[in-house]
């Protein structure tokens, strides 16, 4: 799989957060807006749990490369 084709999934439950690091700029929007959720340094890097899934759809919707998009989870 080449890298601009990897996909990683985080989910808090209700929501899953989809991120394509091929895509990624590194612009830093999701460190700064969620730094409990999002850490470069972390393992996974990406806690969705940490925030709620509001904040979450807010901080996805504003990164401008497209690198983290999301999906809710149905029942």
């Amino acid at each position: 799989m080449a890298t601009n084709e990897i996909r990683k999934e985080y989910t808090n439950g209700e929501l899953t957060i989809v991120w394509k690091p091929g895509k990624c700029i590194h612009a830093g929007i999701c460190v700064q807006k969620l730094p409990e959720v999002y850490d470069p340094n972390g393992k996974p890097w990406i806690q969705p749990e940490n925030a709620t899934t509001e904040k979450l759809k807010s901080q996805i919707t504003q990164c401008p490369s497209g690198a983290l998009s999301y999906y809710m989870n149905t029942d």
